[in-house]
C-alpha cells in the first residue's frame, strides 16, 4: 500500500507525527505477523517543497499534490485550526484551496481518502460527501453540518468508513484513523501494532463530548437546552416542553437534530448520563439516589443506560 500524507503549513504538528509512527512501525513490523503483507510506503504531499507544523517541525515535501493519483490512500490531517471562525479562514488559504483542488482530481476507483479532524472539512469541500457517513471534530459538528447539510455526520464514531471514504473525529482521532488503515491491510498487524504502541481501542467520541461547548446559533435549541439541565430530575416530555418554549415538537425535533445531530430524547439522555458520571464522582449519593437526581426512578435503568454508553466509547 502507498500512502500520500498531506502537509500544509499550520497542519497539528501531533496529526502527522502520529500516522507517520504508527505506518512506519507497521511497516517495520509485518515481516514479524506476516511476510505476505506487501510493504506499506508513506510520502509527504504538498504544495510547497517544505512546511511547518502547529509544533514547528519542518517536513520536506516528497511529491507534489499533482502526483496523489498515484497513491492508494491519500490522507488529510488537521488544518491546525480548534475554531469554526479559524477552520473557515484556514479553508481559504491557498494551501487548502491547492488541497482541496487535488482531492476532487482524484479517481475514487483508485484512491481511497483518509481525513481526520477539521482535515475533513477539506475533504467536504471537494462534493465528494453529499449523503455519505463521516465524522468530524466533536466541538465543530453544528460548523460541518450548517456548511455540509447534506452529510450523515455521525459525531459519536470515533471513524467512519463509507466505501473508500475514511474519517475520524478529533485530533489525537489521528491515532485511530491510521490505526484504520493498517486494519484495512491485516487486522492482525493492527493489532500487533497497537500492542507495541500501547493503543487503546476507542471506537466512539461519545465518552469525550462536552455539549456546553457544541457551537450553535439556534435560540430555539439554546432555550431547550436552558430548560432540561434545569429540570434533569423531572420526567421529560417533548411535547410538554415544545409548548413551554412557545414552539411545535415537530419544529424543536427538527432544530435539535439540525444543530446537535441528535433527537431531544438523546440529548437528554446524555445530559443526564454526564450529570450522573459527575455526581458519582464528586459526592457518596448511591446509584438509586444519583439515579433520582437525573431523571430515573429505577436505578437500574439508568446502570443499563451506562453500560452502553460504556460498549459505545
Amino acid at each position: 500500500m502507498r500512502i500520500g500524507l498531506i502537509a500544509i503549513d499550520g497542519c497539528f504538528g501531533s496529526a502527522i507525527a502520529s500516522i507517520i509512527d504508527i505506518v512506519r512501525v507497521a511497516d517495520g513490523a509485518r515481516g514479524d505477523v506476516d511476510p505476505r503483507i506487501d510493504p506499506i510506503e508513506l510520502a509527504i504531499l504538498g504544495p510547497k517543497r517544505r512546511v511547518t507544523t502547529t509544533a514547528s517541525m519542518t517536513l520536506s515535501v516528497d511529491q507534489p499534490l499533482s502526483e496523489s493519483g498515484e497513491f492508494d490512500v491519500v490522507v488529510v490531517p488537521a488544518l491546525g485550526t480548534l475554531t469554526a471562525a479559524a477552520t473557515n479562514d484556514a479553508l481559504q488559504s491557498r494551501d487548502a484551496r491547492s488541497v482541496i483542488a487535488s482531492l476532487g482530481r482524484l479517481d475514487e476507483a483508485t484512491t481511497r481518502i483518509a481525513a481526520a479532524c477539521t482535515g475533513v472539512f477539506a475533504v467536504a469541500e471537494t462534493g465528494r460527501m453529499h449523503h455519505r457517513r463521516a465524522t468530524t471534530s466533536w466541538f465543530l459538528g453544528p460548523e460541518f453540518l450548517k456548511r455540509y447539510p447534506t452529510v450523515a455526520l455521525d459525531l459519536d464514531t470515533m471513524v467512519v468508513v463509507d466505501g473508500n471514504l475514511v474519517t475520524a473525529g478529533a485530533a489525537f482521532a489521528h491515532i485511530d484513523l491510521a490505526l484504520s488503515l493498517v486494519r484495512s491491510i491485516s487486522p492482525d498487524l493492527a493489532q500487533h501494532v497497537a500492542k507495541l504502541l500501547i493503543i487503546d481501542e476507542r471506537p466512539s467520541q461519545a465518552a469525550f463530548v462536552a455539549y456546553e461547548h457544541l457551537r450553535h446559533e439556534d435560540p430555539i435549541v439554546v432555550e431547550f437546552e436552558r430548560f432540561v439541565r434545569a429540570r434533569l430530575d423531572e420526567p421529560f416530555n417533548v411535547a410538554f416542553v415544545a409548548q413551554s418554549l412557545g414552539t411545535s415538537r415537530r419544529t424543536l425535533e427538527r432544530r435539535v437534530r439540525a444543530a446537535l445531530n441528535l433527537t431531544p430524547l438523546g440529548f437528554v439522555q446524555r445530559l443526564r448520563i454526564e450529570r450522573a458520571r459527575h455526581l458519582s464522582a464528586t459526592t457518596d449519593l448511591t446509584s438509586a439516589e444519583i439515579a433520582l437526581r437525573v431523571g430515573y426512578a429505577n436505578a437500574e435503568t439508568l446502570r443499563s443506560l451506562l453500560r452502553r454508553e460504556r460498549r459505545r466509547s
